[in-house]
């Protein structure tokens, strides 16, 4: 089943992480959201190499909710370039169901 989506994105905080994903999830934009807790990133900003500490987070959603959700979180991300992709997901037809049930306008 190709109907469901994974996003990905990296935040500056776990408080970041939480209060956007809990937005998101409030909003049926994504059915779930895993913080997957403190990564360190190594990135070329502004022309120099930086290092710093982010928190990555997976959201599962539609695919027609996949650019609606990505489209929010960058509007409530504190970065001005936030790291943010998506990609189609393959999984157990349940879980599919589950993800499809749990996106889409709220009620």
């Amino acid at each position: 089943m190709n109907d469901i989506v994974s996003v990905y994105a990296v935040f500056g905080s776990q408080e970041e992480a939480e209060k956007i994903g809990r937005a998101m999830v409030e909003q049926q934009l994504a059915a779930c959201v895993n913080m997957l807790g403190a990564v360190r990133s190594i990135y070329r900003w502004e022309g120099q190499i930086e290092t710093g500490a982010e928190v990555a987070a997976l959201f599962k959603t539609s695919n027609s909710q996949a650019d609606p959700l990505v489209a929010a979180i960058a509007e409530l991300h504190s970065y001005d370039v936030p790291a943010i992709c998506h990609w189609p997901a393959r999984s157990l037809p349940d879980y599919a169901r589950w993800v499809l049930e749990h996106t889409g306008p709220a009620t």
